[in-house]
């Protein structure tokens, strides 16, 4: 199995196995989710791309600690930041993060609700 789509287009799935750079990745990325917070701030993000103030509002945190979780969500990749005018707006990195943090939340719902799983 190739290791990168052969037609150079986007793919969904990258039918891989993992090997210890890739592990390492992942677990960084989950690292950065582990955090309440960032959680939130990333599946704000995932619907649709968002000021500081915004966030704020939205997650209740305050200005510093958004600031400081988006400091950290840059440098590791996760979000990036456009300038707009005065205002910086964020958006989560891809496809893939975004599909990541809904699917964490959708089990989270199940966890909570106690709803049967599924496939």
């Amino acid at each position: 199995m190739s290791e990168s789509p052969v037609s150079g287009a986007p793919s969904l799935h990258h039918p891989i196995t993992p090997d210890s750079a890739r592990l390492e990745a992942g677990a960084a990325t989950f690292r950065m989710l582990a955090d309440p917070t960032r959680l939130h701030i990333l599946w704000l993000l995932a619907e649709h791309p968002a000021g500081v103030g915004s966030l704020v509002e939205r997650t209740g945190a305050t200005r510093t600690s958004v600031s400081q979780h988006l400091a950290k969500l840059r440098f590791t990749q996760l979000v990036s930041a456009k300038r707009e005018g005065r205002n910086v707006v964020y958006s989560i990195i891809d496809g893939h993060l975004a599909r990541l943090v809904r699917e964490g939340m959708n089990h989270a719902d199940h966890r909570v609700t106690g709803e049967p799983t599924h496939e």
